[in-house]
C-alpha cells in the first residue's frame, strides 16, 4: 500500500481536499480529528493534559481556550503537550495502517498538518501539498472565530513556508481557483495512484488535470 502525505499551511484548504479524497473512496487518516477525539470527554489524553496543565479540564471537558493560552508563545509548554499527544496519535495511525494494509488497499492518505515540520514526509511514498495565494489564505484564516492577527502570524511562523512546501512536494493542489478545479485534480490524481507508482504519476503528462510538481 502506498502512503501519501497530505499537508498544507493553515487556511490553504487541506480539509476540503481530504474530503475530496474520501469521496473517491480513499482511506484518510486525519491527525487533527484524532487529536480532538483523544481530547474529548473520556478521551485517553484528557487526564494526562490535566496533570500537565492543571485547570484546563473543567467538569470532564477540555477548555481549549485555556489550553491554548497555556501553550501560546511558550515553546516548552507546547513541547510538553506534544509529548502527550504524539504517541497517542501515533498509536491510532498505526491501527489505521494495519487495517488498510490487511485490506490490500492501493493507497491511503495521511492528513498531517505538520508533515514537513515534524519529519513525517520521510515515512510516506509521496506528498500532496495544498496551496492557495497568500491573500486567500489570510482571508480564510481571519474569518475564523477568535482568530487575531497575532495568532495567525504566530501559527504561520511555526510552519514551513508555503513556497518551500510547494518546492518539496510531489504534487501541488491549488484551492484558490474554485472547488471544481480542486475536485478534478484530486479525482485525476486518485485514478493515477490507484494504478501506478508515485514517480509515474508525478511525471505523467497525459492529463493536464493531474497536478504537477513545482520546480
Amino acid at each position: 500500500m502506498k502512503l501519501i502525505g497530505l499537508t498544507g499551511s493553515i487556511g490553504m484548504g487541506k480539509s476540503t481536499i481530504a474530503g475530496f479524497f474520501r469521496a473517491e473512496r480513499v482511506p484518510v487518516f486525519d491527525a487533527d480529528a484524532e487529536v480532538h477525539r483523544l481530547q474529548a470527554p473520556g478521551g485517553r489524553a484528557l487526564a494526562l493534559i490535566e496533570e500537565a496543565f492543571p485547570g484546563v479540564v473543567v467538569d470532564g471537558r477540555l477548555d481549549r481556550a485555556a489550553l491554548g493560552k497555556a501553550v501560546f508563545g511558550d515553546t516548552e509548554a507546547l513541547r510538553r503537550l506534544e509529548r502527550i499527544m504524539h504517541p497517542l496519535v501515533g498509536d491510532a495511525q498505526a491501527r489505521f495502517l494495519r487495517r488498510y494494509r490487511q485490506a490490500r488497499t492501493p493507497f491511503a492518505v495521511l492528513d498531517i498538518p505538520l508533515l514537513y515540520e515534524k519529519g513525517g514526509w520521510e515515512r510516506v511514498d509521496g506528498v500532496v501539498v495544498v496551496s492557495a495565494p497568500p491573500h486567500v489564505q489570510r482571508a480564510r484564516v481571519m474569518a475564523r472565530p477568535g482568530m487575531t492577527r497575532e495568532k495567525f502570524e504566530n501559527i504561520v511562523a511555526r510552519q514551513v513556508p508555503d513556497a518551500e512546501k510547494r518546492r518539496r512536494a510531489d504534487f501541488v493542489i491549488e484551492t484558490g481557483l474554485g472547488k471544481r478545479r480542486s475536485r478534478l485534480a484530486v479525482s485525476s490524481l486518485t485514478a493515477c495512484l490507484k494504478r501506478h507508482s508515485v514517480e509515474y504519476c508525478r511525471k505523467c503528462e497525459r492529463s493536464s488535470s493531474i497536478p504537477k510538481r513545482r520546480a
